[in-house]
């Protein structure tokens, strides 16, 4: 099948709105922590209220993690959006909760209100948890099968280059100062925005949403005409008629099916786990601590900032990587190198560190574990959760299944965001510990319970499962 022009602006369209938002706003709030907590600081103050360094520590813990917790609550709306507007439009609405935060930022910052701040947080929680279920269904309906991988691993490609973006724009010289922050959360996070809702409208709707729950074979055939540039589709629409003869014959999907019938259970189970994996794998606590860890591990500013620049730049050449490898080696299989990668290496990291006070030298071979362990996680870890999701279940139950993956996906996030720096301070950096126990145990689940999907149909995934 053709890589044709209009299904690459589809892809850009979607996936640079969407997951721009999500890895961007991860990780935006690393550098300006110092500013933004002076900020704080001089606003209490203001208004007259008692402040001490463990209450702003209070307050800037609630501004980072919120952001989690909205990611939870917005991807218990997924189904709903996706049924009710349909892919394309539930993407683009999803857009307003962006500038409903913009306007609370430059609100925060005007009336000394750290709590719009906070609401501000929560509400582009809300967009990205809606956005990280959304994308990847919507990417993996338009896409041909032997391509499906691929395009589906954009999703976190763009997320590793805002997160990179975010690393960037975030050091106090550029916009992370007194003056300039509200312009840093508030006003880059309306770039992607408007790009989308620019671009987005002009896209076809999943031409499996239109057939399959719309039940519209004409719009759904215009619309794969438009994706792939030619009127020979007839295959692709007739494996969409044999999943919308078995979804009719059985009937469709409750909650309680997801969780009592076997052909969905098992699968539900994998994704869960999978999510699971992908967070409790200590990803984020690298990513939004790195500075930290490199400071702890005795190296100084300039090395700390260059290791979390190196780290952006090599999650986003791995990604590409990944990108490339998936749809060749499979899923699975980048699975297992990737967690096999990121349990090695975090154990290095992990003696390094215990062992950096007595040796200059570990401060540095710190920074090369952690690369390390960025290179393993964005191999496969990091991408194929996101659409290994979409690929286990038929039209029916991939809006219900895919809104609690990504909810389980922010709930360990939430965790390992809220309790990593807690945990840290009672058992120092033996704290790695726990994630490697963690991926020892999900690396062996994934050995022996995860089916590889490369290059199948979806009916030939979920037969797998049947009861």
């Amino acid at each position: 099948m053709a890589f044709t022009g209009k299904l690459l602006f589809s892809i850009v369209a979607s996936a640079i709105g969407s997951a721009f938002q999500h890895g961007y706003n991860t990780g935006v709030m690393n550098n300006p922590q110092h500013v933004m907590t002076q900020w704080l600081n001089g606003s209490m103050i203001d208004r007259g209220q008692d402040t001490d360094e463990q209450k702003i520590n209070l307050i800037w813990s609630t501004i980072t993690s919120i952001y989690a917790l909205g990611g939870m609550i917005g991807a218990l709306g997924v189904g709903l959006m996706s049924r009710f507007f349909g892919l394309k439009w539930a993407l683009i609405f999803n857009n307003i909760f962006v500038v409903i935060s913009a306007v609370l930022v430059f609100l925060s910052k005007l009336t000394a209100f750290y709590e719009l701040l906070i609401v501000a947080r929560f509400i582009l929680g809300l967009n990205s948890g809606i956005f990280a279920g959304l994308c990847p269904m919507y990417l993996n309906e338009i896409s041909p099968v032997a391509k499906r991988g691929a395009i589906a691993s954009v999703y976190q490609l763009v997320i590793t280059i805002s997160i990179l973006i975010a690393q960037l724009l975030s050091y106090e010289k550029v916009l992370g100062s007194d003056t300039l922050w509200p312009y840093l959360i508030g006003a880059v996070i309306l770039v992607p925005c408007l790009f989308q809702c620019l671009t987005l409208p002009f896209c076809p709707e999943s031409p499996r949403y239109l057939l399959i729950i719309k039940k519209d074979q004409e719009k759904a055939q215009k619309s794969l005409k438009w994706l792939r540039n030619t009127e020979n589709n007839a295959e692709e629409i007739g494996d969409m008629q044999k999943e919308a003869a078995a979804q009719e014959a059985a009937g469709s999907v409750t909650w309680k099916a997801m969780f009592t019938k076997k052909s969905l259970r098992t699968p539900l189970i994998i994704s869960l786990m999978i999510m699971l994996a992908q967070q409790l794998c200590g990803i984020n606590a690298i990513i939004v601590y790195s500075n930290d860890i490199f400071h702890n591990a005795g190296l100084d500013d300039f090395w700390s900032a260059l290791g979390t620049v190196i780290i952006g730049i090599v999650n986003v050449l791995m990604t590409i990587v990944s990108l490339v490898l998936v749809d060749h080696l499979g899923r699975k299989t980048l699975l297992i190198i990737g967690f096999s990668g990121t349990t090695i290496f975090m154990t290095l990291l992990a003696v390094s560190i215990k062992f950096s006070e007595d040796y200059t030298a570990m401060g540095i071979l710190c920074i090369v574990f952690v690369i390390g362990f960025i290179i393993s996680f964005a191999t496969g870890p990091g991408s194929v959760p996101w659409f290994l999701v979409t690929e286990l279940f038929k039209q029916d139950a991939r809006p219900k299944a895919t809104s609690l993956a990504v909810f389980t996906n922010w709930f360990a996030n939430t965790i390992v965001m809220l309790a990593f720096l807690p945990i840290k301070y009672y058992l120092g950096y033996f704290v790695f510990l726990i994630f490697i126990a963690f991926q020892i145990l999900f690396l062996v689940f994934i050995i022996f319970k995860v089916p590889e999907t490369k290059n199948k149909h979806i009916e030939e995934i979920t037969a797998l499962f049947s009861d």
